[in-house]
């Protein structure tokens, strides 16, 4: 388990799309695929493409499923705790603030997010 840094923004910019540089990666797809379907998400359903109903859909479309984190601990479980628990698959989390991609229990992102508290994730099932 370690953090590996990693900016799917063709611009490397540090900017508020830390769900598009996420699902890139996920998915296996580059930043503007991403960026547009999410857009398209969001016309489809008249909401911004940052709303966290509007990407849950476009993952859910692209074979993810959703799990709710056990809220025996909701304060001490981290990222970095998922990430061993969770060694094999392709993960998605979202602690509220951030989104940031797991993938064989490293997780990636532009910053060590690691002490950050998941809320929810999904699953890449396909």
């Amino acid at each position: 388990m370690s953090y590996i840094y990693h900016n799917e923004n063709p611009f490397h910019n540090l900017v508020g799309d830390c769900v598009i540089r996420a699902i890139s990666l996920a998915n296996g797809t580059n930043w503007d695929t991403t960026y547009l379907g999410i857009i398209s998400q969001g016309y489809e359903v008249k909401d911004m493409p940052s709303s966290n109903s509007v990407w849950a859909a476009y993952l859910k479309k692209n074979g993810f499923k959703r799990y709710i984190i056990p809220d025996t601990c909701p304060d001490c479980y981290t990222i970095k705790d998922f990430c061993i628990d969770h060694q094999n698959g392709t993960y998605i989390l979202a602690t509220g603030t951030h989104v940031v991609t797991v993938i064989d229990g490293d997780y990636y992102d532009t910053w060590d997010s690691g002490n950050e508290v998941p809320i929810y994730y999904f699953k890449k099932e396909t």
